[in-house]
């Protein structure tokens, strides 16, 4: 498949500093030493090119294409235009993974408007192979600093394992941001920014920020992202059946219809940490993460009757409850847990462990008994490794107490 571009060489993602550390390994002395090869692709280049520095080539699928375990694919700063999805599905080895990245921290963007999926009318569905400005059916993979929009998906992986997904920003697609399922384990998803992504086909039903639904397979870590203004959840793990850890991740004003769609279906969860008919038991970690201004829970078990443990957490000012665990027979834990200002704190059932919860600790917990409401730290600029940016007073307790995230 093929895609097209247009020149924006050069131009810095957010900063150099802060994307460009990680991102410099594109080039690194490992690869050198290990004889793999290094292919650039420019908005300027050629496909009939060697791909080198001097004489790239063209479209990131000719890249993908010729990569063999090992190899190193940089890519120069532009905007590249999708006509088909760009499909990923050789694997790299556990020795020699395949790395896709931005070249030394330019910014690149993969804009799928011009694909026939991105469009698809209400009520119609997007064909599997379709799915994604970029398609993945593959392992071992380093992928980093790529800008995603306007696809039919972002990212969207079916059966991918030992992946690690770094630095990668998906907004304003029409389906979810990111999405990983069928049997995929021991993926990392590390400071991601996935935000504005919507769905006109289903009226804002299913386009979430993050979505590891669908499948199973261990090992699946999510951490550092940040959801944010979605049309459905912030974090959705519907249908996914063996335990994800998240953490030190932030969901927020997720499920308000922006975009004015007749027949507004988005649920506006910040974690929904489960669901199907019937839910599987999955037993998801959700620890040190803030969800807050959500359209519906902060946090919400979905039916999951697993043992979720959920851990330092805090919710505020969601329209639904801060932590909505009370699905017949669960058996989730929840400790250490702080709701601000929610509609109601929480919703727990008779099998669910609460401990040292701001709710079990008695008092009024509303905005005067945090240090700051005031978010302007936690959506800035992300630090120079490319984690969430300290927010040491965000939604911190005035008493000291020991519940809460901190960031």
């Amino acid at each position: 498949m093929r895609d097209t571009a247009s020149g924006m060489r050069g131009t810095a993602i957010w900063t150099a500093a802060a994307v460009g550390a990680a991102l410099l390994t594109v080039l690194g002395p490992a690869s050198e030493a290990s004889g793999a090869a290094t292919l650039v692709v420019a908005t300027d280049g050629s496909d009939s090119a060697p791909g080198t520095v001097d004489r790239p080539l063209r479209t990131i699928q000719r890249a993908v294409d010729l990569a063999k375990p090992g190899d190193v694919i940089s890519v120069r700063g532009g905007r590249y235009a999708l006509t088909d999805n760009i499909t990923i599905i050789a694997s790299g080895t556990a020795s020699q993974p395949i790395t896709l990245g931005a070249h030394r921290g330019e910014r690149v963007i993969v804009d799928g408007e011009q694909l026939p999926a991105s469009h698809t009318p209400v009520g119609g569905s997007i064909p599997r192979a379709e799915r994604g400005a970029i398609h993945m059916e593959a392992s071992h993979w380093r992928i980093s600093g790529l800008e995603l929009v306007n696809g039919p998906y972002g990212l969207y992986c079916d059966g991918c394992s030992n992946n690690v997904f770094s630095r990668l920003s998906t907004h304003d697609n029409y389906e979810s941001g990111f999405q990983l399922q069928g049997s995929s384990s021991d993926n990392q998803i590390l400071n991601l920014d996935s935000y504005g992504n919507r769905d006109p086909r289903k009226n804002g039903e299913s386009a979430d920020g993050l979505a590891v639904k669908e499948g199973s397979g261990t090992g699946n870590v999510v951490r550092g992202a940040r959801l944010w203004n979605n049309v459905d959840d912030g974090f959705d793990a519907w249908k996914f059946a063996s335990p994800i850890v998240i953490e030190n991740t932030v969901a927020y004003g997720n499920g308000f219809n922006r975009w004015n769609f007749p027949d507004f279906a988005g649920d506006g969860n910040g974690f929904k940490m489960g669901g199907g008919t019937p839910a599987p038991a999955a037993s998801h970690t959700l620890r040190n993460t803030a969800a807050f201004r959500n359209a519906a829970h902060g946090v919400t078990d979905n039916g999951n009757p697993g043992a979720l443990a959920l851990t330092r957490n805090t919710t505020w000012a969601n329209a639904g409850t801060g932590f909505d665990a009370d699905v017949p027979g669960g058996t989730a834990a929840l400790t250490a847990n702080l709701s601000v200002a929610d509609a109601r704190p929480a919703a727990v059932g008779s099998g669910t462990v609460v401990r040292g919860n701001s709710w079990n600790l008695g008092g009024t917990w509303d905005a005067s008994s945090v240090l700051s409401t005031d978010p302007g730290a936690i959506t800035g600029a992300r630090s120079a490794d490319g984690s969430p940016p300290s927010a040491a007073s965000f939604l911190v307790p005035r008493n000291g107490a020991a519940v809460g995230a901190r960031f």
